[in-house]
C-alpha cells in the first residue's frame, strides 16, 4: 500500500486539498483517511501524539509496517505535491528551508483555515469511484465541537 494521507474531514482546506491530489494522482499511489477515523487515531497513538489535535495534516508511510513512520504538516505537504509531479516537483526549492520555518507557513494557514475555507459539520463521503482510496471511512467519528490547534 502506498503513503496514507490523514486530513481533517471537515475542513475545507483540507477537501480540497484531497480533491486536488484524487484529480492528478492517476497512478492512484495515495491512500486517505480522515483524522477523525478510528484508522487515524490509531496510527496517532502509536506514535505518541495526540488523536483529538486535527490542525495538521499527516502523510503516514508504511502504514501497520515495521518502518511506519510519519511525515507532519509542511513536510507532509510537500512529500504529497511532489510525489504527484508537474509544477509539485518545483518544491525542491523551497525543500531545503529548515522545517521549523516551512512550519511556522503551514501553522500561519492552519490557524485561518475553517475561516477562509469553511468548516464541514461531517466528513465528506468519498463517491463510489473514489471509495477504494479512502481507508476506515465507516467508523469516521464526528467532528469535535472547535478547531483545535497543534
Amino acid at each position: 500500500m502506498g503513503p496514507v494521507i490523514l486530513f481533517d474531514g471537515v475542513c475545507g482546506l483540507c477537501d480540497r486539498f484531497v480533491q486536488h491530489v484524487l484529480k492528478r494522482d492517476r497512478a492512484g499511489l495515495f491512500r486517505f483517511a480522515p483524522l477523525q477515523s478510528d484508522l487515524a487515531a490509531d496510527v496517532l497513538r502509536r506514535h505518541g501524539r495526540d488523536p483529538t489535535q486535527l490542525s495538521t495534516l499527516i502523510v503516514v508511510l508504511d502504514l501497520g509496517g515495521p518502518d511506519e513512520r510519519l511525515l507532519v504538516k509542511a513536510r507532509a505537504a510537500l512529500f504529497v505535491l511532489k510525489g504527484l509531479g508537474g509544477l509539485g516537483r518545483c518544491l525542491v526549492l523551497v525543500e531545503w528551508l529548515p522545517t521549523s520555518l516551512l512550519d511556522w507557513g503551514y501553522d500561519r494557514v492552519a490557524r485561518v483555515r475553517y475561516r477562509f475555507w469553511g468548516r464541514t459539520d461531517s466528513c465528506r463521503m468519498p463517491r463510489p469511484e473514489e471509495r477504494a482510496r479512502f481507508l476506515d471511512v465507516a467508523s469516521t467519528n464526528s467532528p469535535p465541537s472547535g478547531p483545535s490547534r497543534k
